[in-house]
């Protein structure tokens, strides 16, 4: 049991990535439809490259989507939608007008007749008000009362030529259906005009005086009281629709057993290649249904173990160092699986198209976390599993391998942010143009294109600049470094460097130099120059604890040194490492940034005060742990690029004559003795890299300290 155990704990890492791999497979198999997969391949307008094909059994011959959606649109011509009469509007709106009615009518009154009552009912002046008052009413109220029978209508989509062709609509007054043209109801718009050509062209001869009555009935403001009442029923509208289309067939035709569908060498035209997208669909849906369920699903497993292994062996001898972090290896898998699912949601949705998945997303970020050329693997094996259940596969799969590539190579400097925009735009063309020449070789002509197909390449182009927001969450999910955050964090105006620049100015000079021999190296021999530079601006970061004592923030003549033992010294230049980590993780900076820090000094020895402490003690050499750096020792390109280029900058400032010999042998000596000292054993760096590291340092070094020109006196 305790064998088990420790070897449990000692092989952790690779039970993980078992795990994940096995794991993937498992859903991504659980994603795939439980169809068959027919066994022929087709396009129409080209030959059929198989054996003579005959009907297996009968099956019905399934109308194309634009034949079905054609018999739609002529049942619908006859579809008259629904709207219901609500009696609570014309209640609500008669009391309310009843109301100001009585009140615009008394101010009526007290000005037309001079007084301030109404006159007493019983006499003659009385009377003659209230019958004007009631033949005004009834006039106006009546008006109102004719629009709302009629029913006002909010002009929506169902009242339109093109949503109802028989301009007739069905009112439902409570149980009752009557069906009416729609220009005997009014809208809002025809209300109002109604009203208005009402009370200017009704006659008021039998009035008192006619223009102040006129003026009355102005200021009453009908338009007022005029709100919809007869509203669009969608529910029942909805429900008389697929009545009328329920009995609309999806088939034409029978296809015979035995009968021959298309011979070796003919062209598939129209018609064939109905029939074999008809026998397809049978031929998937009778296999997904038959007894060899199991059969199918270990078909399914196996072929996605396959695509998925050779993802995994891909990166075990290629991408090592993505190999050797189970947490890399997640994010992979991850991916994958999410944008399975996404194709596999999409296709099977009858409202949207393939053509609206956003593959392209995914070699986006991985681009952007990793290089190129594993973008472009990745890409073809998510396409290689989507292919097994997308509509017309080898379409699909050209389609999409050429947006992959258009897209990685459309992002050339990642870290601006218009490039993710140029890289959607791409994309849009590039499946517009495949999609085009496809089209000419299937139809022939651009009569049958299906121009609708460029719609959903826009909306597929807009969800690819998704991937600028997805990049910042898979960062901060996975703690990975976008190249936006490395020129972000590569920024001298960053608190941190100006904080250095201020306590230790020289070592903040060295940074900057470091930085620039790095970058260059890492240019020449292969590597991330974003993070490369960042990592040389923070590595000597620990020194503002203590600047005075190291030599390049140091005044002529001020040493603290002289008054430490060599222990001592040693001991407070050895604490910058330990102490710069502190203050990266303070400050929050990634861990990719915090290795520079940890690793640019290795397992080396701090060189000058352990020579002079051997000399004076020849007999204590034991004590070389006390003069000997933490470590660990560089494990990336980049740190181990750091490590060389820390060494040699600061070297270099010690020297008198600064010819190419004498750096070359400065350069030659302190890389040779970190390659003796075993310090780059863990880093993927080459002895070829090394020397080309060594070319850079010298060529850098003496542009840098290149001879003056030197001026006469005045």
């Amino acid at each position: 049991m305790k064998h088990i155990i420790s070897y449990l704990r000692a092989n952790i890492k690779g039970i993980l990535r078992i795990f994940y791999l096995i794991a993937t497979i498992t859903v991504i198999v659980y994603l795939f439809p439980r169809e068959g997969k027919f066994r022929y391949e087709f396009q129409r307008g080209k030959p059929w490259l198989h054996e003579d094909l005959y009907a297996p059994y009968d099956f019905p011959v399934y109308k194309t989507a634009e034949e079905l959606q054609a018999e739609k649109d002529s049942i619908l011509k006859d579809f008259k939608p629904y709207f219901r009469l609500d009696p609570n509007v014309v209640a609500k709106e008669m009391d309310k007008y009843r109301n100001d009615f009585e009140k615009h009518w008394k101010h009526y009154v007290e000005q037309q007749y001079d007084l301030k009552q109404e006159p007493a009912a019983n006499t003659w002046r009385g009377k003659m008000i209230l019958r004007e008052k009631d033949k005004l009413y009834k006039m106006t109220s009546g008006l109102l009362l004719n629009l709302y029978n009629h029913g006002i209508v909010e002009v929506a989509d169902a009242f339109t030529r093109d949503s109802n062709p028989s301009l007739s609509i069905v009112i439902l007054r409570g149980n009752v259906a009557e069906q009416t043209d729609t220009t005997a109801v009014f809208t809002l718009k025809s209300a109002y005009e109604y009203l208005k050509k009402q009370i200017n062209g009704v006659p008021l001869t039998s009035f008192r005086d006619p223009e102040a009555v006129r003026a009355f009935l102005v200021g009453l403001n009908l338009n007022d009281y005029v709100e919809p009442n007869l509203f669009y029923d969608r529910e029942a509208s909805q429900k008389v629709k697929e009545s009328m289309i329920s009995g609309l067939s999806l088939t034409r035709g029978m296809v015979q057993r035995g009968e021959r569908i298309i011979s070796r060498g003919e062209i598939v035209n129209a018609r064939t290649y109905q029939i074999l997208e008809s026998l397809k669909v049978e031929y998937e849906k009778r296999l997904g249904a038959s007894a060899n369920y199991l059969i199918l699903l270990a078909g399914q497993f196996l072929l996605v173990s396959i695509i998925l292994l050779m993802l995994f062996l891909f990166l075990m001898y290629f991408r090592t160092y993505i190999f050797a972090h189970t947490k890399d290896l997640l994010f992979i898998f991850f991916l994958l699986i999410i944008f399975v699912g996404l194709s596999r949601w999409i296709i099977s949705n009858p409202t949207l198209s393939y053509y609206l998945i956003p593959l392209a997303i995914v070699p986006i970020v991985v681009r952007t976390f990793y290089d190129a050329r594993l973008a472009l693997f990745i890409h073809m094996i998510l396409l290689m599993i989507v292919g097994f259940f997308a509509p017309n596969s080898f379409e699909f799969v050209f389609l999409n391998f050429i947006a992959g590539i258009v897209a990685i190579i459309s992002l050339t400097n990642i870290y601006r942010r218009n490039k993710f925009i140029m890289a959607a735009v791409m994309v849009f063309f590039s499946y517009s143009l495949v999609y085009l020449g496809n089209t000419m070789i299937q139809e022939g002509s651009l009569e049958n294109m299906h121009w609708m197909n460029y719609v959903w390449f826009s909306g597929n182009a807009f969800l690819v600049l998704l991937s600028f927001p997805l990049v910042y969450v898979f960062e901060k999910t996975f703690g990975f470094l976008s190249d936006a955050t490395l020129v972000e964090l590569a920024d001298t105006n960053q608190p941190l460097l100006r904080e250095l620049a201020e306590k230790a100015p020289g070592t903040f000079q060295h940074s900057l130099q470091v930085a620039n021999l790095t970058e260059e190296a890492v240019r020449i021999i292969g590597g991330n120059q974003l993070l490369i530079r960042a990592g040389a601006l923070y590595h000597d970061i620990g020194k503002m604890k203590n600047p005075v004592y190291f030599i390049e923030n140091q005044r002529e003549g001020l040493n603290p040194h002289e008054e430490l033992s060599f222990k001592e010294s040693a001991s407070i230049i050895i604490s910058h490492v330990p102490t710069g980590v502190e203050i990266a993780r303070k400050h929050n900076l990634p861990k990719q940034i915090v290795d520079f820090i940890r690793t640019h000094h290795g397992t080396t020895k701090v060189q000058y005060f352990y020579r002079n402490y051997i000399h004076k003690y020849p007999d204590k050499s034991s004590d070389v742990e006390n003069f000997t750096y933490p470590g660990p020792k560089p494990f990336t390109r980049e740190t181990a690029i750091l490590m060389m280029a820390d060494s040699v900058e600061a070297a270099s400032r010690s020297l008198k004559d600064y010819s190419e010999e004498t750096l070359r042998r400065l350069v030659d000596d302190i890389i040779n003795y970190q390659l003796r000292e075993g310090q780059f054993n863990e880093a993927p760096i080459t002895f070829r890299d090394i020397s080309k590291v060594k070319e850079i340092f010298i060529n850098r070094l003496t542009n840098i300290y290149h001879a003056r020109i030197e001026y006469p006196k005045q």
